[in-house]
């Protein structure tokens, strides 16, 4: 086996977004596309003797071919060896476990998350640091850098490895170990929560409904909800993972997991209905008939986290993304612990919970996790909701409307208008952008503007700074209207319209949020002219 260095030129458009690069398979089977950007990595985070590599992806179109390149490319960049999971699948969770149980010099993952998969859709690659989280801004920004400048990569010339019986091999004078993940994230979580609590729980007749989406948690979950607490097998649906996820879109929401959705509010429905998405770090939550907010869960959840045997001694802070609701914050004031609003992007909350100033940290976009990995959570979240479920003993929608009744309802609402042209997308922010010195003190309809902004973050640890992460308008009785565009997508461009007000009367809390938000919702459209610009009457996806 020798060491190939093969010449090659750099790609223009290998600038990672809000979590990796992502882009069409057909654009990652370009020659040298997948190989220019990991010798980009490689070239950037100054690999050590002796280090070790984790590697895995969420299963979708291309993950084995792309495990080949990458396990052959870390033999020949000095790796002593690359763990990999069973079938070159990690849900990205799990990789973070592993990446931490197993002191690594950092991974590799291959997913494009909630993105569709097959042989015309999505794919995509992220480095992990050596603490598991999303490799922060001035890491892949020498990546790219690196990118645009690149002149050859290097790679072993071996035969593949065999990928799915567990053990050792060897790759040149690199060892490849092929680990079962789902047993580590099984023992992790089972640290984590009181097992038996909710073994006790499901064997008392309450029902659950987990939907796979066909994606990378499926294993995961019959190991966890059906092997260790005793779930009926056909309470995980959709678990076997494949390479186009069924044909489906693997977003946790109620659009795409329309499936679960009517389960769980049909005839016979189950107590308890999630979901989780393509790489297993997203999260829906569903009582009976019954639809948790990602902003409320991640509220509920810090609220009664003491509930939880991993918290019982408190939390010491919490994180929230800035177009995620203040719910959390209502009860992070409470609990008198600090509450940091980051850009979007879990990479954001990887400083703080590293310097210890936060536990629990969460998304609107169906994102929710703790410190216990440096990733969101899917399975996570669904155990926290079961483990609380089982000490209060109430429905899901119980806990949550006395979770409003105590601290109020922020209602809130996200409409995406998905694929547009990015030009028409690029003039709905200039021209919102446009108005920042005339709308502060000017009257919407029944509210007035307090101020507008394109929201800015500097990072309490490090003192980055991150700019233009989303254009905010605040009223002044604390209500807002949030534009953003999406860094996740890889058709066109998405712009994102949050909405959010605060609910203080118990006795409007049974409002939809669609009616509660309507005014508020055609204010939004006027002072953007979303829909003159988009071409668009109506959002591709309400939540």
């Amino acid at each position: 086996m020798s060491i190939l260095t093969i010449p090659t030129q750099p790609f223009s458009d290998q600038k990672p977004g809000t979590s990796g690069l992502r882009k069409k398979v057909p654009h990652f089977q370009q020659q040298h596309y997948l190989q220019n950007f990991v010798q980009s990595i490689f070239d950037s985070i100054d690999v050590p003797a002796g280090a070790t590599l984790a590697l895995g992806g969420d299963g979708r179109y291309y993950n084995r071919e792309a495990i080949q390149i990458i396990l052959k490319m870390a033999a020949a960049h000095g790796f002593a060896k690359v763990l990999v999971g069973q079938g070159g699948i990690l849900s990205t969770p799990a990789a973070s476990c592993v990446i931490r149980k197993f002191n690594t010099y950092g991974g590799i993952i291959l997913s494009a998350s909630h993105n569709p998969g097959g042989p015309a859709e999505d794919f995509g690659i992220k480095y992990n640091t050596a603490n598991g989280g999303p490799a922060p801004e001035k890491v892949t920004e020498a990546i790219y850098a690196r990118s645009r400048e690149i002149s050859q990569y290097r790679i072993l010339d071996a035969p593949d490895v065999a990928l799915d019986v567990l053990g050792l091999s060897q790759l040149g004078d690199m060892q490849v170990e092929v680990i079962d993940a789902v047993a580590d994230y099984a023992d992790l979580m089972a640290e984590l929560f009181d097992f038996s609590a909710i073994r006790a729980l499901l064997a008392s007749g309450f029902r659950i409904k987990f939907d796979a989406m066909h994606a990378v948690n499926g294993p995961y979950a019959r190991e966890i909800l059906v092997n260790r607490l005793g779930a009926p097998a056909d309470s995980v649906m959709n678990a076997v993972p494949l390479e186009d996820f069924g044909g489906g879109h693997p977003d946790p929401n109620l659009t795409y997991a329309h499936e679960l959705v009517d389960i769980v509010y049909g005839e016979h429905a189950p107590d308890f209905g999630a979901a989780s998405d393509g790489d297993g770090d997203r999260n829906m939550i569903l009582g009976q008939r019954f639809f948790v907010t990602p902003s409320d869960s991640l509220a509920i959840i810090a609220a009664n986290a003491t509930l939880i045997p991993a918290y019982r001694n408190g939390i010491a802070g919490v994180a929230r993304s800035m177009p995620t609701s203040a719910a959390v914050d209502r009860v992070a004031a409470a609990l008198n612990i600090p509450c940091y609003e980051t850009p979007t992007g879990w990479k954001f909350f990887g400083n703080l919970m590293d310097a210890g100033k936060v536990t629990l940290c969460g998304e609107e976009s169906f994102g929710t996790g703790s410190s216990h990995v440096r990733e969101k959570d899917g399975l996570w979240a669904v155990l926290c909701w079961l483990n609380i479920v089982a000490v209060r003993q109430q429905s899901v929608e119980a806990i949550v409307r006395a979770h409003w009744a105590e601290y109020g309802r922020n209602v809130y609402s996200r409409h995406d208008y998905e694929a547009l042209p990015t030009e028409a997308a690029n003039g709905i922010m200039q021209h919102l952008r446009a108005q920042f010195g005339t709308l502060p003190g000017s009257t919407l309809g029944s509210y007035q503007v307090a101020s507008c902004d394109d929201f800015s973050y500097t990072d309490p640890i490090d003192g980055s700074i991150s700019k233009a992460q989303g254009i905010r308008l605040l009223f002044t009785d604390g209500s807002r209207i949030v534009f953003r565009l999406s860094g996740t997508g890889t058709d066109g461009a998405t712009v994102r319209l949050y909405l959010e007000a605060y609910e203080p009367d118990a006795a409007r809390h049974c409002l939809d949020a669609q009616d509660a938000l309507s005014e508020m919702i055609l204010i939004a459209g006027q002072v953007s002219e979303l829909h003159a610009r988009s071409g668009r009457e109506q959002p591709t996806v309400i939540t």
